[in-house]
């Protein structure tokens, strides 16, 4: 809207007209979020609300750290079920047992782990039953 309101119009017909002329060219198109549906309006106010939209757009999840080494406990077992070596699968075990014997010794801030380390020998051994036989693909023994 660069141009001025001539006089004798009314700000309404000026401001329609704008609109419609904009409507025509499809300025309205090339808009983010055109043709989806409006945000919900009856939620309270939120005074974070970008930044919330901007972690959530990035991809960024906060977890508190007892959760986020549950999920990693978790991770590594479908990253174990990937594995092509067997040292691969001792690194991933030794990396991630070596951070739940850390948060063991001092629990993190949060809800209570639940989590104990992995039986390193156990699951290289039930790793490499999987791999002879085609494997049932259950979790690997704690």
């Amino acid at each position: 809207m660069t141009e001025r309101k001539p006089p004798g119009v009314s700000f309404e017909s000026f401001v329609d007209k704008q609109i419609r002329e904009a409507e025509q060219r499809g300025d309205f198109r090339r808009l983010p979020g055109f043709g989806k549906p409006l945000a919900d309006d009856t939620a309270p106010y939120d005074e974070l609300w970008w930044i919330k939209g901007k972690l959530h757009r990035e991809g960024v999840a906060v977890l508190p750290p007892a959760l986020a080494l549950r999920k990693e406990a978790e991770d590594a077992v479908e990253e174990i079920a990937r594995a092509g070596t067997e040292a691969r699968v001792r690194h991933i075990l030794t990396t991630v047992n070596a951070k739940i014997e850390a948060a063991l010794r001092r629990p993190p801030p949060g809800p209570p782990l639940n989590v104990t380390p992995f039986d390193v020998e156990a699951t290289v051994a039930r790793w490499r039953a999987e791999r002879a036989g085609g494997g049932t693909g259950s979790a690997p023994p704690r």
